[in-house]
């Protein structure tokens, strides 16, 4: 998919395009006035999607078997054929829990996906406004069905032996370590 997105997810809208689409990607951190250093997430469907672009250690598995799909990200080391295609060594990898964005992914593959927002701004849930403001900016704004948490997914980085908290949401860094003693 070529296209650049707007979709709901189980916390907050996102602005996506396929995770191997370089100009939409661009295109998108245009539109949010980000800063090119600060990497966008990849949404998955699936956990068998999410180990063709990263490596999940034994802790990251057990980690997403308990928590996907929902509102944790986690962020792990590119697989091989993920870095020669982005030059990125590490990913944010999460799967929503959300069926019409799930129903997205299926279709489009994974998605570079990251909240509808101007960057240092509040993410928009609103979709109205965010139809008012993006709808020129982007191919397609789809609306939303189910409730939204509005809160920004918990993301957790495996890169070492232990997880590490990089932003908090709903899903606390001891809950996880409470699954990880199990």
């Amino acid at each position: 998919m070529h296209k650049i997105i707007i979709f709901p997810t189980d916390t907050v809208y996102g602005i996506g395009t396929h995770y191997l689409n370089q100009t939409g990607i661009k295109k998108i951190y245009d539109i949010k006035g980000r800063d090119f250093n600060k990497p966008i997430s990849i949404l998955v469907s699936s956990i068998e999607a999410a180990h063709q672009i990263g490596k999940l250690n034994d802790h990251a598995l057990k980690t997403v078997q308990t928590y996907w799909p929902g509102g944790l990200t986690i962020v792990v080391p590119t697989t091989d054929a993920y870095f020669k295609q982005s030059g990125e060594t590490t990913i944010g990898l999460r799967m929503p829990n959300h069926q019409l964005a799930l129903k997205i992914l299926k279709t489009h593959g994974p998605l570079k996906t990251t909240s509808v927002n101007k960057s240092h701004e509040a993410p928009l849930n609103d979709y109205e406004t965010i139809y008012k403001n993006y709808h020129h900016l982007v191919d397609e704004i789809y609306k939303n069905d189910e409730p939204l948490s509005e809160v920004s997914s918990t993301v957790v980085a495996f890169t070492h032996d232990l997880p590490s908290l990089i932003r908090k949401g709903d899903v606390s860094l001891e809950d996880i370590m409470k699954v990880l003693e199990k």
